[in-house]
């Protein structure tokens, strides 16, 4: 494990970034590695660094896929949210231009101003990857660069893929906090869904706590992966876990499945 700290950015405030190489990264200097980019850093792989006393622990569910050969070496990159900006920079923006004027002024009034997530994103894709390519053996192109999160994580890593189909080859959407963009998500998935051919989604949410929420809105949006050309079990998986809550506990116990539907 690798931290830069306090990574500078032009477009959002600097915050720690958190790089996990996997093992064999040093016996092979001529062997390069795909990227997956995840948000809420601090909660991705160590107990002591996160928010609520419980990772992920994400490195050791890709270890143990790599060592039964069910998902192919990667880089982890991490990357640490900021607490008091966390909605803002992961609620996704261009989903309330589908509104009316006076709706969406109304709808961002309640949300205190427009989100952020654009200038986050722009961080991500012009600053931090471009960094992690120069400093770290990787594999830059689309179909070696994934991103993922949790709850409004997830909300931005859809976005993400959405907003830059040619950076991001793959999206895990995990817990997906649905009510964040409920009534503006649709029409612009509609419309901004990347191409079924290069592009693989994951989605998953529980029953329990929060994600008792989510099972109206993840229903239309598969609707709209159908009708996009994705199809389900091949480039598209939503999957539903019963009795399971919106935690750090939850998505540890899990994060397999997205990892392995990734770099499987």
């Amino acid at each position: 494990m690798i931290r830069h700290e306090d990574f500078p950015s032009q477009h959002v405030k600097p915050r720690h970034i958190d790089v996990w190489l996997p093992p064999g990264y040093d016996d092979d200097p001529d062997r390069r590695y795909p990227v997956l980019y995840m948000h809420d850093g601090q909660n991705c792989f160590l107990p002591e660094d996160s928010s609520f006393g419980v990772a992920w622990e994400v490195q050791h569910a890709l270890a143990r896929l790599i060592a039964a050969g069910e998902a192919r070496p990667a880089i982890i990159a991490g990357v640490w949210n900021i607490h008091m900006l966390r909605y803002p920079e992961y609620r996704p923006a261009k989903p309330f231009l589908y509104l009316s004027e006076p709706a969406r002024a109304a709808v961002v009034d309640g949300l205190g101003g427009m989100p952020f997530s654009d200038s986050y994103l722009a961080f991500i894709v012009s600053e931090q990857k471009p960094f992690i390519d120069r400093t770290y053996r990787t594999r830059p192109g689309l179909a070696d660069t994934f991103i993922m999160g949790s709850s409004m994580g997830g909300l931005i890593s859809l976005y993400a893929i959405c907003e830059y189909p040619d950076v991001f080859g793959g999206a895990g959407c995990v817990s997906t906090h649905w009510p964040a963009v409920e009534g503006v998500i649709t029409p612009y998935l509609r419309e901004r869904l990347p191409d079924p051919a290069s592009h693989r989604i994951y989605f998953d949410y529980g029953t329990e706590t929060l994600d008792a929420l989510y099972a109206p809105l993840q229903a239309e949006t598969d609707k709209v992966m159908v009708a996009a050309g994705f199809t389900q079990g091949d480039n598209w998986v939503t999957r539903v876990f019963p009795g399971t809550n919106h935690s750090e506990s939850a998505w540890q116990s899990r994060v397999d499945i997205p990892l392995r539907f990734l770099l499987g």
